[in-house]
């Protein structure tokens, strides 16, 4: 059993789905403020010819056109921080898939960007599942990902966007729900 997999008495199996809040987004999101607070304080202490800076002296740039220069990719670059701020905040591609056995209903559930549409929501009938398929591809950009085949709606993704699972989590996590639905396991 997985960390991110909880029971409810047999009859529910419920996949937490980690979106934006990963660490890798924490991570770039204090990079890139920091690294574009510098160009942005290199810029206007350019133009003041104020030191803004305690660990360098900007004020010997020439504003023009090395401050505009500097001030512009650190506007770019607090702009690009303001959006992974925003998607971590929002929890963009977050979620659960819950499949339960005595509403017999499966419940998929994504968050999206804020507005009509912020919550994806997908609801079937258990008896609808005809399988669970495990797409695996390597390479340069590996693709390890669960879907649930449904009759009448194609193939669902189950598993995180991002970072691609372990192999060994993936299998464990697409025998597990294959088990529990009593679908067979196709892909492996």
């Amino acid at each position: 059993m997985t960390p991110s997999t909880q029971f409810a008495d047999d009859l529910i199996l419920r996949r937490e789905i980690l979106g934006a809040r990963r660490v890798s987004n924490y991570w770039w999101a204090i990079v890139i403020s920091l690294g574009a607070s510098g160009f942005v304080l290199s810029g206007v202490s350019s133009y003041l010819k104020v030191n803004l800076l305690p660990f360098a002296d900007p004020t010997q740039l020439i504003f023009i056109p090395q401050g505009i220069v500097m001030g512009f990719y650190g506007t770019a670059g607090l702009l690009m921080a303001l959006y992974l701020w925003l998607i971590i905040l929002w929890d963009i591609g977050g979620g659960y898939n819950e499949f339960n056995k005595k509403t017999d209903k499966v419940n998929i559930l994504r968050r999206g960007f804020p507005g009509k549409n912020r919550q994806i929501e997908i609801t079937c009938d258990l008896d609808d599942i005809q399988s669970i398929r495990v797409d695996i591809r390597e390479g340069f950009n590996p693709r390890r990902t669960l879907y649930l085949k449904v009759k009448g709606r194609g193939e669902i993704p189950l598993t995180r966007v991002g970072q691609p699972l372990p192999l060994a989590e993936l299998e464990n996590q697409g025998a597990e729900l294959a088990r529990f639905l009593q679908v067979p396991l196709e892909g492996l």
